[in-house]
């Protein structure tokens, strides 16, 4: 079956009973018209959904290299050929899938950022800038079910992957880690920049490692711990890394 066949061209029906003077069938009709034109749109949204679940489940498994336009096309039981004519190629159905919930994340945080800045009166402390920061998103894995937490999976290959990763990391996520940063700054009048940004760094680490969930904590820990139990990642995160960062920044303040 032709691509054009799979959805419903526009009809010109409606136009053409207007011409004969039918004016009451030809307002049914173009009401028809418009009505099929909605579910066809309708249709070809939740095809676009469906491609993207499915290939952001795979990706999260395999990774960019290990999945074909073919096996997202086999899951989601649809011709390869429909996919290509959506992404064009593989690259940009995965810029796609990531971008998707990117938004979402990046979002969110900016405003809990700023809800945050503005209910302290610009006099923000470690813990809560890194409470707004992390807890906002972890709310998206804990929330957001098994979906969620493959996109986390995904954001963690990407952030390691320095050949094209780092670049949709910039992308996406440099505005929201820079404010972020600048609440640091604030918090942290004396300490270095280059701290602040260590700092960051460290955090991002364990975030990023948290949403990979390769298990390694659940053996380590004789099951006591489950790397996808992102609850107790929050109840601890932010705390454990505002102190680590302030310790940097007073042993530089306290050195002799």
């Amino acid at each position: 079956m032709a691509l054009d066949d799979l959805w419903a061209r526009p009809s010109t029906f409606g136009l053409n009973l207007i011409t004969t003077g039918q004016k009451d069938t030809s307002v049914t009709a173009i009401k028809k018209v418009q009505r099929k034109r909605a579910t066809k749109a309708q249709q070809r949204a939740e095809m676009m959904e469906q491609i993207l679940d499915a290939a952001e489940y795979l990706f999260s498994q395999h990774g960019l290299y290990g999945v074909t336009l073919k096996d997202v096309a086999k899951s989601v039981r649809v011709h390869h050929t429909l996919v290509n004519y959506y992404f064009k190629d593989k690259k940009k159905l995965f810029d796609a899938v990531f971008a998707r919930r990117a938004v979402v994340t990046s979002a969110r945080r900016m405003k809990a950022l700023d809800d945050y800045d503005a209910a302290t009166k610009g006099k923000p402390t470690v813990e809560g800038a890194l409470h707004a920061f992390l807890d906002t998103d972890l709310d998206l894995y804990i929330e957001g079910g098994e979906s969620w937490k493959n996109y986390a999976a995904l954001v963690a290959q990407v952030s390691n992957t320095p050949q094209w990763g780092a670049k949709l990391m910039d992308k996406h996520f440099d505005p929201v880690v820079l404010r972020l940063i600048g609440l640091l700054k604030k918090a942290l009048p004396d300490c270095a920049e280059e701290d602040i940004f260590w700092g960051y760094h460290f955090v991002t680490g364990a975030l990023l490692l948290t949403l990979a969930r390769t298990g390694r904590i659940d053996k380590l820990s004789g099951g006591r711990c489950k790397s996808d139990d992102f609850v107790a990642v929050k109840e601890r995160m932010a705390s454990f890394m505002a102190s680590g960062l302030l310790s940097i920044c007073n042993r530089r303040k306290n050195a002799p």
